[in-house]
């Protein structure tokens, strides 16, 4: 879809603001003006009050070259930012995708909290994330179905402030699609294999890319993580991409480390049936990296920046680790299995150390799909976040905060720890215990963090793809590309030169 920045836009339909009450912002009125009244009558025959998302559609009103006009609410005008922005430009856009209108434009406004350019720039951002589908294996697409958007006009005085920002959120969202159609790919397609592949696309754009193969990871001691592979006939893969951005090539990265289980049936400790079509989505902490590293490559970040993903298909085969098996790391650590289908802390032992052994990062930050527990904590709508620095989980809350990709903070302690001890080796992988699920994944991750190493752990189980209603005018219904803009502004924040 075609982008661009106007001082006045031409089209099909035309999209204009309101706040809560139904008050009609600038574009607004002047539009209700022109059309005799049209935009109010309508607003109080369809009792709009502005609130969030909200819209009236006035269709072929005089006075105007417009088909149609959309008003749509925003809330809160004290309280709307800059997400408040991007989230009206994205219901503007899946109001218009596939109805037949090819042109868009898009007339933000000034607000209390947003400045007039970068409104501009976050109408345009919300608009590219609203037009993503993923459409790949869909055949025999109804005419009605398929989508005939091709152009939105963000128009605006002086919009080449907005366009200079703008080019700078294209980057992020390449990412962001990248991380969707990762988790969006069918297992029979997407597998450590394949998947290592794609990721190795990435140097076309200055992303060194290393991928180690399974007597590799062998002589390193990667038990854990070969250990969740042993039962596919898919092997094991566990790549680094590197970007070195920083003017101190020396200077120590920051290591950022993705689960990637490409299908996850629970091994031996076999999932029930319904629903495990969804356990494609299962490397959506591995996607999540991905396209963190695309993003920040793209922009140019002026960072180091490391990222790992460790690739495996968890699979019931004759040669699948059974519960019971004690299995060696890279750390040296030992591990009892007591449930195949916890499955994500055993490749991330052995990933987080050899990110930390490799690369001596600054800080470590690993993001996975761990636990059904965070979703029963959490729901859909926040990821739960794990650290052992309070001035590194302060940044990512911060970041998610800002980029609508929202973390809750969850404990971690002794009394925790201990629920993973076992007689039989280092640690067990479970805790037996029906409680405290996402908080014992995490403690069990934190005993392969090195002493002194500023540490996160983000379970975005429930926020990598979300079923059912959840519905979110920046994102399908399924992959939600959820962290990319986490990562990416945590890294611009705090870690660019």
């Amino acid at each position: 879809m075609d982008i661009r920045f106007v001082a006045a836009g031409s089209g099909d339909v035309l999209a204009v603001m309101a706040g809560e009450g139904g008050e009609l912002l600038a574009s607004a009125q002047a539009l209700d003006t022109a059309t005799g009244g049209r935009l109010s009558k309508a607003a109080k025959a369809a009792r709009f009050t502005g609130g969030p998302g909200q819209v009236v559609d006035v269709l072929a009103p005089e006075g105007v070259d417009f088909s149609r006009i959309l008003v749509i609410g925003i809330g809160k005008l004290d309280a709307a930012n800059g997400l408040a922005v991007e989230r009206w430009a994205g219901h503007a856009v899946k109001r218009t995708l596939t109805s037949g209108a090819e042109k868009l434009v898009l007339q933000p406004e000034a607000l209390p909290g947003v400045s007039k350019a970068d409104a501009g720039a976050h109408a345009a951002l919300g608009a590219r994330l609203a037009a993503y589908r993923f459409d790949t294996y869909r055949t025999k697409l109804k005419p009605e179905q398929k989508p005939t958007l091709t152009t939105v006009e963000v128009a605006l005085e002086g919009p080449a402030a907005a366009r200079a920002r703008a080019d700078q959120d294209a980057a992020v969202v390449e990412g962001v699609f990248f991380a969707r159609d990762l988790v969006s790919e069918p297992p029979n397609v997407l597998y450590p294999e394949s998947f290592a592949e794609r990721l190795r696309d990435l140097e076309t754009i200055g992303v060194e890319v290393e991928i180690l193969e399974p007597a590799t990871m062998e002589k390193l001691g990667m038990g854990a993580l070969l250990g969740v592979a042993q039962g596919s006939a898919r092997p094991a893969r566990l790549v680094s991409m590197k970007w070195n951005g920083s003017s101190s090539k020396n200077a120590k990265p920051i290591a950022l480390v993705g689960k990637g289980v490409t299908f996850d049936t629970g091994g031996i400790s076999l999932k029930p049936g319904a629903g495990m079509d969804e356990m494609k989505g299962d490397m959506g902490g591995a996607a999540a990296v991905a396209g963190a590293m695309k993003a920040i490559a793209l922009r140019k970040a002026k960072a180091n920046v490391v990222g790992v993903v460790a690739l495996v298909e968890n699979m019931p085969g004759p040669n699948a680790q059974r519960p019971g098996d004690i299995v060696n790391t890279m750390s040296g650590q030992t591990i009892e299995v007591l449930n195949t289908d916890a499955e994500g802390r055993l490749i991330l032992a052995d990933a987080v150390w050899y990110a930390q052994d490799k690369f001596s990062p600054s800080a470590v930050i690993d993001l996975a799909t761990l636990t059904g527990a965070v979703i029963v904590a959490l729901g859909h709508e926040n990821a739960g976040l794990y650290a052992n620095d309070e001035d590194l989980a302060q940044a990512i809350i911060s970041a998610g905060a800002n980029e609508g990709e929202t973390v809750w903070r969850m404990p971690l302690s002794a009394a925790y720890d201990k629920m993973i001890d076992t007689p039989n080796a280092d640690m067990k992988n479970i805790s037996g215990k029906p409680a405290a699920g996402s908080i014992v994944g995490a403690q069990f991750i934190k005993r392969f963090v090195k002493d002194g190493t500023p540490w996160a752990h983000i379970d975005i189980a429930g926020t990598a793809w979300k079923p059912g209603p959840y519905e979110d005018p920046l994102s399908p219904a399924w992959a939600t590309g959820y962290g990319v803009r986490l990562l990416n502004r945590l890294i611009a924040a705090k870690y660019e030169d």
